[in-house]
């Protein structure tokens, strides 16, 4: 493999940073593993939401994590690549509609 900046053996390190500030790494982790717990939304959509958000976000280690949670919910392929169209989608459409401020600016810079 051709070594790149993310390396993908550092997601297993991600519990580490509890090391260099032990509150505030606690309590993120306290924190998000209340997130994922059952509540209104199940395990498994929640593994499909922050699988999408990390295509958002542009996160390997998140992809590669969530991925990985997915095919153990039962999160099929095809659930996992809408949800990246879904990401496409919304990030496009984001870009677009502010399309809208610039169109405005331009109407009042030219008049």
């Amino acid at each position: 493999m051709e070594k790149t900046y993310y390396d993908p053996a550092d997601l297993k390190k991600f519990g580490k940073i509890v090391e260099w500030s032990e509150e505030l790494g606690n309590s993120f982790f306290e924190y998000y593993g209340k997130v994922f717990e059952e509540g209104s939304l199940s395990a498994r959509e929640k593994s499909l939401i922050a699988l999408a958000v990390s295509h958002a976000v542009q996160c390997p280690y998140c992809i590669d994590a969530y991925t990985g949670d997915g095919l153990k919910r039962g999160i099929t392929k095809e659930e996992m690549m809408e949800a990246v169209h879904v990401t496409a989608a919304i990030k496009s459409g984001a870009a677009l509609v502010h399309g809208v401020q610039m169109m405005n600016k331009y109407k009042k810079l030219s008049m």
